[in-house]
């Protein structure tokens, strides 16, 4: 039986229609449709299917870049071998990503290293995934951009972008001190966010210590309270994974690559 072949004039068409990438897969799915007997619609339909599927992906990688997700920490690359340990149950009600529809939150605390900004991350992805729009950055990043943004008076945009995000991951919080405009840029954005919008945030400190390091307690006390009340609450403990990733040495005289561990992809 003659293999089937794309024809110069087909890619021409298909690249005028925006449809190049259909090449990529193409070939394979003529192959298939010869030796499977797929009929016109059916062969149709998984041209296209694959087309879909390419696109949504792009979309989804772009989407998490521009949200600033780590494009390595996602769920399937969560290690459930390694020892840290978390309430189930909650995570699993996390992943189902309703938190984000009823705009409550998540407070992820725990040790340093044990992966809540893995976490974290990985429910961005998943968000981006679901078409929401998503952002993610560290808490002292966001802070000193939004100080900056007072000097350009662009502070009020930047202010409305973050409200607008279906879902804001604010990583590492409370690690320093926040000074009087912190204080006041955090309160606004929870005060607002309020069971309006999902909030996730990643601590090494409970919400009790968070009043230690905000200057104005009583826009502490205000924020902390509503984030809590609408909040789910995850708590890692366990092993460290920065030390799950340390390199190994290996012989220069081996030719033999190492075996990769699933551990190395965890952050």
């Amino acid at each position: 039986m003659t293999a089937p072949t794309v024809t110069p004039e087909l890619k021409a068409l298909l690249r005028r229609v925006k449809l190049g990438r259909c090449l990529d897969t193409l070939p394979e799915r003529l192959a298939l449709a010869q030796t499977g007997g797929l009929g016109h619609a059916e062969f149709l339909e998984l041209v296209l299917a694959d087309e879909v599927t390419r696109r949504e992906t792009t979309s989804a990688d772009r989407r998490a870049r521009a949200a600033g997700l780590d494009p390595t920490m996602t769920l399937d690359r969560w290690d459930d071998t390694a020892k840290v340990t978390y309430d189930r149950a909650t995570w699993t009600e996390l992943c189902s990503l309703r938190f984000i529809d009823g705009g409550h939150n998540a407070v992820i605390m725990g040790p340093v290293g044990v992966g809540k900004t893995f976490l974290a991350t990985a429910l961005g992805h998943a968000a981006i995934r679901r078409r929401y729009s998503v952002h993610f950055e560290r808490c002292d990043r966001l802070l000193k951009r939004l100080r900056a943004s007072r000097l350009d008076n662009s502070h009020e945009v930047e202010m409305r972008k973050l409200l607008r995000a279906d879902l804001l991951v604010i990583d590492d919080f409370a690690l320093q001190a926040l000074d009087a405009l912190d204080t006041a840029d955090i309160y606004e954005l929870i005060v607002e966010r309020h069971r309006a919008a999902a909030t996730v945030i990643t601590s090494n400190r409970e919400p009790i210590e968070w009043l230690g390091y905000m200057a104005d307690p009583l826009l502490a006390q205000s924020a902390i309270d509503r984030l809590q009340s609408a909040a789910h609450e995850l708590i890692l403990d366990g092993d460290s994974y920065r030390q799950r990733q340390k390199p190994t040495v290996t012989n220069a005289l081996d030719p033999t690559p190492p075996t990769p561990r699933s551990s190395r992809r965890r952050r």
